[in-house]
Parts: structure tokens; sequence; C-alpha cells
């Protein structure tokens, strides 16, 4: 499978700025579409069509790429937003019309959110039972995406998130919270006790993940894009305080944990791992 061109949807994004100059880096043409343009890559094509028109020929229309990467999604921050399953049929028609128009790959964005509560690793074979609407929707798309493509020769990576951390200022995180804090002065940070532990990923480091993913037809499937390391919160933010020379404090114990966050969770890294050593 030669690669050479790239669309990259949702490239205003919180990702999609980082995943489309990772690709100009790697030094693949790169068509993008968002609603806006603010802050992309100014060297990426735009493509400004309306991906959800409902046209068949939006393959065409996008500039014919031999890869989609699929990040565009209305709401991500909001979790129990209606805009989650109101889009979900525009998400798959448009996959579907650029699948059938001959795209030669797929990357999909995904999230741990598609699996709900679950304690240790989570596998491609994890069953799912999301906790949330934008949980429910992203485990729909996939289940669509890889049922669609079963007999198809369009190759297919659902590349499945964890927590990310990176360019906190346009984040929602509790790193962006805390970026938030220290500009408004605060010397204290209310705080649960710290103790769950997640995984963690730089968004540099996802984008490049997420470039030598999709780019291969080796490994496909549900792919975790994440370290496969679990650390707990509480060490993870005193790092991302220390690291920025914040003058800040965290109040261990304000807040209680919440009782369907697992102790302890991430992601299989032994797809992208085995990914990320192929030259």
């Amino acid at each position: 499978m030669e690669i050479k061109t790239v669309l990259v949807t949702g490239a205003a994004g919180y990702m999609g700025r980082h995943v489309v100059r990772a690709f100009l880096e790697a030094g693949y043409q790169v068509l993008v579409n968002d609603l806006n343009y603010k802050g992309v890559d100014e060297r990426a094509r735009r493509q400004e069509a309306d991906i959800f028109s409902g046209e068949k020929d939006i393959y065409e229309q996008m500039g014919k790429p031999d890869l989609l990467v699929h990040l565009a999604w209305r709401d991500g921050f909001v979790h129990n937003s209606d805009a989650h399953m109101k889009d979900l049929s525009a998400h798959a028609e448009f996959l579907q019309h650029m699948i059938d128009g001959g795209v030669k790959a797929v990357s999909v964005m995904g999230s741990m959110h598609e699996v709900g509560y679950w304690e240790g690793a989570i596998d491609e074979h994890t069953p799912c039972s999301p906790q949330s609407m934008y949980g429910i929707a992203k485990n729909a798309l996939r289940q669509f995406l890889l049922q669609y493509t079963e007999h198809k020769d369009t190759v297919v990576h659902w590349l499945r998130a964890y927590y990310i951390y990176g360019d906190d200022a346009r984040g929602s995180s509790i790193f962006a919270k805390i970026v938030q804090a220290v500009e408004d002065g605060k010397k204290t940070f209310p705080f649960t006790s710290g103790k769950n532990k997640f995984d963690f990923i730089h968004i540099d480091r996802l984008a490049e993940q997420i470039v030598k993913a999709s780019v291969q037809e080796e490994v496909t499937g549900i792919i975790n894009v994440c370290t496969g390391t679990p650390v707990s919160l509480g060490e993870k933010v005193e790092e991302f305080i220390s690291s920025h020379g914040y003058d800040i404090r965290l109040e261990y114990g304000t807040f209680p944990d919440r009782p369907y966050d697992s102790p302890a969770v991430w992601g299989d890294a032994g797809k992208i791992q085995k990914i990320m050593k192929n030259p």
C-alpha cells in the first residue's frame, strides 16, 4: 500500500493541528478539512467541501486522497452532548462514501470511552459497555466501520486514544484547568486523592503514532495509540506542575474519587509498539 496523499478531517482541532504537522514533516502531501483553519499548517491544502453533505462523490470533492484520517468530531470534550448521537449517521455516511469512492486506507479516531468501566489493560478484545453519549457514538461508529469494510479492500485502523496532554491551553483536561488556574493567579488547586492510574500520552507522541499506524497495512483493526504504562493521576499532575515551574499546590482529597472511575486502566501497547519499531 503506497500512501502519498492524506486527508485529515478535523484539522484545526486539538489533535488535528499536531497530526497535520506530523504528516507534513514525514513527507506526505496533506489535504485538510474543517469548519475553520485557525492554527493549521499553511503547507497543507484546504478541501472546503462539506464532508457531511451526504453527496456520494465526496471522495472526488476531497481530492481523491490515498488515506483518510478522520478526526472530526463535534463536542469531543462534552461527553453527554446531544451532538454525538445526532451526528453519528453523518459520520457513517461520510466514511461509507469515501470507502466506496476508492480511498485505499481509513484511520478513524477512537476512544477508551467506548469501553466504559474497566480495570486493567484494554486490548482489541476488551468488551465495550460505554457510559456516555460520546462513548456510545464512538462505539457504534467503530462497529459500523469494521462491519462495512469486512469484505472490502480498504485498510482500516481504529485508533483508540487514552489520556492526552500537551498543548494544554487548547485542551479541556485536568492539565488545561491547572494552566488556567495558574494564569488566574491561584496558589492551590482542589483535587481528588490522585491515586487512580491512567495511560497518559503527550500530543506530539500521539501524532507520531497516528502517522505511523495509518500508513502501514501489516497491523490493522483496533490499535491502541498509547504508552501502555499506567501512571497515577497525582504523580502525573505533580510532574506537570514541576516541569512547568508553576507555583501552585494540589489540595488532595478536596473532591471524592468518582465511583465510576477505575483504580487503574491503560491501553495494551503491543500493536503500536510493533508498528513504531518498523522503519
